[in-house]
């Protein structure tokens, strides 16, 4: 769902994010009008325009372009001629930062002389986005998401 991970099936997640995009995009409205702090509502924009941007790679990037290959690019085709219909394309990913790469010692139990890689996902914009996000939202805005929280009980 983020990062690279699968869960469940394609369209599924797109449905899900659709209907996520819609109940945040009430609340900001919601939170916006009423006085609430500007970053707080920053931080929940920043979630919802990764989701967007991620459902706008899984509607439109099946449909013009061709399925990429480990040893060949993507390239443009007609509108619809593309790889995967509405809704069933993949998500761009671009970056992938490694930060600890080596080798585990042989005498390690089990992984020993095996490569290690700390932080090997591949992510794009949008996944860092809704991240950060989320962790300025739980470092930051405690009491707003326990008034959240507090109402629906």
């Amino acid at each position: 769902m983020a990062y690279g991970m699968q869960l469940g099936s394609k369209l599924l997640l797109s449905l899900f994010r659709v209907v996520a995009i819609s109940i945040l995009g009430y609340y900001i409205w919601k939170t916006a009008h009423k006085d609430s702090r500007t970053s707080y509502v920053l931080c929940l924009s920043m979630i919802m325009a990764g989701a967007m941007g991620n459902l706008i790679d899984c509607m439109f990037y099946g449909l013009i372009f061709d399925a990429s290959t480990p040893y060949s690019l993507s390239g443009f085709v007609p509108f619809g001629d593309g790889y995967a219909p509405f809704l069933m394309g993949k998500v761009v990913d671009m970056f992938y930062f490694p930060l600890i790469v080596t080798t585990y010692p042989d005498w390690f139990p089990w992984w020993g002389g095996e490569e290690f890689i700390f932080f090997s996902p591949v992510f794009n914009f949008a996944d860092a986005a809704i991240s950060v996000g989320v962790a300025l939202l739980i470092l930051f805005f405690r009491r707003e998401i326990s008034e959240i929280t507090l109402k629906r009980e």
